[in-house]
């Protein structure tokens, strides 16, 4: 292991130049880099801004004043080894950073946890009072920042580490807060929470490698240098230089794999990278060697003769070079390409020149690779970070040769000396950062942060007090075995603070304070004979531990993302139909500005916990002989998705901007990522195979009854049954509410004979017209015609429409009753319709998978859907008219009650070629999200309001109120 560090000093080191552009957010949301002012700077600096002001209060906790940062001066500029191989062989090791203006203690630490190493960093000051506490001295002035690696392998080497220099010890007897990034921050979350206690702040791998790159080049004069014939030369540090001197360029970070990252002043983004990087290099090395260290490797190599296994040009033109490309004869032709012409096994060959062939191999393809990636996006400067390198001569020497020769001298290869801290120094920093940022909505798409922060950080004291009140004290009360109604031996429940809240929201209602702390403690107030409850507390010690590890890890196996080398990338995509995609904001409510909206709808949530919890637990229990999951587990696992969601909103009231700008949509998604991160992957799975059987049933007759029907009577009724359908909606209060007063085919029948026009929003007859493609005189024509009544609708009337996307809500009555039958009049008509719905379950809401199911039972009942069907699998089928459409069935890519157009899966951007027509059904896609939206074709908007807040807002409108919004094509340039 390697120790290093800054060390701060205030007579000769000279003053660092300003560190602008420090990677964070501007207040709109937008991806960017705000410049800032160092304390104490040079006028020269005068330019940069307000973060780095933020940051560096005198007198706040954990912030940190980088004024006049410095390599430390004893460590500067060690000596090189005479000799080829001692060159080769010799690493300088990592120099310390000096912090002379600190003027407060640091309490934090920061560690980039990757696949094959840990990296550590933190901070020590340079005078202490020691008698001032016994187990943390107090501050007096001064410090640096020190750097240290540990194999992942070996990570209690670093846990002693942690220990032995009370890292984990924070202000005033507290924790420290420790700031972690890289999928070890996951993987090992638990083990700090049991050795320390401590939750590991996690942060975007790739924003702190690129933070981490960014102060060191702007902020530590002969941090850069390029290696050639193994000489260094520093690159020069100019005092009050501009942005144009350093951006844009590019940052090669070598890792267990390879990011290639353009980094600008507007922000960075990831334009490559490669499999194989350091991992590779070592996984190979040790199966061919049998070496295990890392470094044992480097310094082998340094003893090695590649040519004794690589082919060289030489080797096949006689000795000679290949002078017309100019190519020497040195020049490597073929990794190991010489065993195949030797024959030998790999006993032959000396372990020294195997490994220094490897090293140049996979430096040789990494320096091809960002050397193309540069001259691509017309790019001067190529900085490689990460471990691999390590400051050994060998390395440097190869990579700087192959991107001198691939770029036929117009670049220059250029190494930092703490290449491998990049993104744990990064990390550091993100800790002072996140105080000036506190309100400041954060980059990117708002899902990627919340992952990536996966449970929210709570202070102690209020995850103590969680704790206690969700769970601990009112269950704790009595013990396995035993109910609420027979522990009377016991403390009195209603006089338990936190039973008394919920006991005194059951017959008044909430208070505002009530709200945060009760979802637990009513459902077990509902539950009287204990059972969830004495589950529920099998393993309270283990419960933070268990919310903290296991839903960190499920939170990132999540459709739509996939793990790339170095981090989340977004596989989703825009919708191509958006007429104005810049200007398009799928809420429709503000809840991040207006605070008053964002309190409501945070209780909201936090009232209708108690029940998805009933039915998450409920729906787990019905399946557990088939999916082999304990009673116990499922109890453990609600009572962790409880806490985390809870956690969530608690956080979001302090902290509105934590996870972006989000709006109610996100709200919603983030319940339903945490029900999924808990093992809840369909909590209503139960319940929509049920309506959706009870809806089959009747499905043949309302077909009957809507066939006898005149055209027009027919769409009225065809509309009608949608609005009605669209009443099943488990997400909402009022809905779970009507449950209680009928089946659903009974709760059908009433709301449909209660659907009256004019509804609150009635653009229906414009709809009608644009449907049926006739005349205003013709409307009224045919009414008690009977004969054409039995006869094809599209024998007599042209169809308007030739494919229509309808984004279906929920399962039941609403899929099979509304949706079906009016994509059926479509489909008769000659339309091409289909059917998109979730990819992954968000409360009742059909999947794709389940509407592929439902339509094929709906097809032994309707040969119309049969036929069509069949066309959209490309078959001829039935006895129906060719002129029948194609119905097929597409996955959004959502896994969330509502929908963001912004992000959806590419099957359906390309099913939406050749669409005329959506139809967005239901308040999630329709009102909650993309009221206001505009697209590039005729839009018909249906739902049926179930929250009178909603309503009012929106329309002046009440509760149960209907909407059928049409908007047509919109033909004008501007999308105004």
């Amino acid at each position: 292991n390697i120790e290093c560090s800054f060390h701060w000093s205030t007579s000769v080191v000279p003053r660092a130049s300003s560190f602008s552009n420090f990677p964070t957010t501007e207040p709109n949301g937008r991806k960017g880099l705000r410049c800032m002012q160092l304390v104490g700077a040079p006028p020269e600096t005068a330019h940069l801004t307000a973060m780095v002001q933020a940051i560096l209060k005198p007198h706040s906790k954990n912030v940190l004043d980088l004024t006049d940062a410095a390599i430390s001066t004893g460590e500067a500029n060690q000596p090189e080894s005479s000799g080829e191989h001692a060159s080769q062989a010799k690493r300088e090791a990592v120099p310390s950073i000096t912090l002379p203006r600190q003027s407060s203690d640091v309490r934090h630490f920061a560690m980039d946890m990757g696949g094959s190493l840990v990296k550590l960093v933190y901070f020590s000051p340079d005078a202490e009072d020691e008698t001032a506490d016994s187990l943390r001295p107090s501050f007096i002035g001064g410090g640096r920042l020190h750097f240290r690696k540990f194999e992942a392998s070996k990570i209690e080497q670093c846990v002693r580490f942690i220990k032995q220099k009370r890292l984990h010890l924070g202000a005033e007897g507290g924790k420290a807060v420790v700031k972690a990034t890289g999928g070890g921050a996951f993987k090992n979350s638990e083990l700090f929470l049991d050795q320390f206690g401590i939750q590991l702040q996690k942060e975007d791998e790739m924003k702190c490698a690129v933070a981490g790159a960014n102060f060191l080049l702007q902020a530590i004069r002969d941090e850069a240098f390029t290696f050639t014939e193994g000489r260094k030369n520093y690159v020069a540090h100019k005092d009050g230089s501009h942005d144009d001197d350093l951006f844009p360029y590019l940052l090669v970070n070598i890792g267990s794999g390879v990011s290639i990252i353009k980094v600008d002043t507007d922000g960075f983004e990831r334009v490559g990278g490669t499999n194989i990087g350091g991992g590779t290099f070592w996984g190979l090395c040790r199966l061919l060697t049998g070496m295990r260290d890392f470094d044992q490797m480097l310094a082998c190599s340094a003893i090695g003769d590649n040519s004794k296994v690589d082919m060289l040009v030489g080797d096949i033109y006689g000795g000679r070079d290949y002078a017309k490309v100019g190519l020497s004869s040195t020049t490597i032709a073929s990794s190991f390409g010489r065993v195949v012409m030797d024959g030998g096994s790999l006993a032959d060959y000396n372990k020294a020149d195997i490994t220094l062939s490897l090293l140049r191999m996979i430096s040789y393809n990494i320096s091809h690779i960002a050397t193309m990636t540069a001259v691509k996006h017309d790019l001067k400067r190529i900085y490689f970070g990460g471990y691999f390198i390590r400051g050994h001569a060998y390395t440097m020497n190869t990579i700087s040769f192959a991107v001198d020769y691939w770029s036929k001298g117009n670049l220059r290869a250029m190494f930092l000396r703490h290449e491998g801290f990049l993104g744990a120094l990064g990390a550091f920093l993100q800790d002072g950062q996140a105080q000036a940022l506190k309100t400041s909505p954060l980059q990117g798409a708002w899902i990627e942060k919340f992952i990536k922060c996966s449970m929210p950080m709570s202070s102690d004291e209020r995850l103590e007090a969680k704790m206690r009140d969700q769970a601990g004290n009112a269950c704790n009360l009595w013990g396995p075995g035993e109910s609420l109604s027979n522990s009377s031996s016991r403390t009195d429940l209603r006089k338990h603070p936190g039973v008394g809240r919920a006991q005194s929201f059951l017959e008044t209602g909430p208070t505002k304070a009530d709200v945060n702390t009760t979802s637990i403690n009513i459902f077990l107030e509902n539950h009287e004979q204990g059972t969830f409850c004495d589950q529920l507390v099998d393993d309270q010690s283990g419960l933070e531990s268990f919310v903290l590890d296991y839903g960190s890890n499920q939170l990132l196996s999540k459709a739509g993302l996939q793990v790339g080398v170095l981090h989340l990338v977004p596989t989703l995509q825009l919708f191509p139909l958006l007429k104005v995609p810049e200007r398009y904001e799928p809420n429709v409510i503000d809840i991040l500005e207006f605070r008053e909206e964002r309190e409501y709808w945070l209780d909201t949530l936090q009232k209708l916990n108690p029940g998805l919890l009933e039915k998450a637990v409920a729906s787990e229990c019905a399946f557990q002989s088939t999916r082999k999951v304990s009673r116990s587990d499922t109890h453990k696992r609600a009572k962790a998705f409880c806490l985390a969601f809870s956690t969530h909103l608690d956080r979001l009231r302090d902290e509105p901007a934590a996870y972006g700008r989000i709006g109610l949509s996100e709200l919603l998604e983030m319940r339903e990522e945490c029900l999924r991160a808990f093992g809840f992957k369909d909590v209503f799975s139960a319940i929509k195979q049920q309506e959706n059987a009870a809806a089959l049933a009747v499905l043949p007759d309302l077909l009957a009854d809507l066939d006898v029907l005149h055209e027009e009577e027919r769409v009225l009724a065809l509309i009608e049954g949608v609005l009605a359908g669209n009443i099943f909606d488990w997400g909402s209060q009022s809905c779970v509410d009507l449950y209680k007063n009928g089946t659903i085919l009974e709760i059908y029948k009433n709301v449909r004979s209660s659907i009256a026009r004019p509804w609150a929003v009635d653009c229906f007859d414009d709809f009608r017209k644009a449907l049926l493609g006739i005349d205003q005189h013709k409307t009224t024509s045919l009414v008690g015609e009977k004969q054409q009544q039995q006869q094809d609708v599209s024998s007599v009337y042209h169809s308007r429409y030739k494919k229509a996307l309808f984004f279906c809500d929920n399962s039941g009555a609403d899929v099979v009753l509304g949706i079906i039958p009016f994509a059926r009049e479509l489909l008769r008509r000659g339309t091409d319709v289909c059917l998109v719905a979730n990819s992954l379950p968000a409360i009742n809401d059909v999947t794709a998978d389940e509407m592929q199911d439902v339509l094929r039972r709906a097809a032994h009942m309707c040969e119309i859907v049969s036929s069509a069907v069949a066309r959209g699998h490309g078959k001829e089928s039935g006895n129906i008219s060719n002129d029948v459409g194609k119905l097929t069935v597409c996955a959004s890519g959502s896994g969330s009650p509502c929908l963001d157009f912004r992000r959806v899966s590419h099957d359906l951007c390309e099913a939406a070629r050749g669409v005329d027509l959506i139809v967005l059904e239901g308040m999630g896609r329709a009102v909650h999200t993309n009221w206001k939206a505009k697209f590039c074709c005729d839009t018909l908007k249906l739902a049926m309001i179930k929250n009178s807040r909603l309503a009012k807002s929106l329309f002046q409108g009440k509760i149960y109120d209907c909407v059928c919004k049409f908007e047509p094509r919109i033909c004008d340039d501007d999308g105004e």
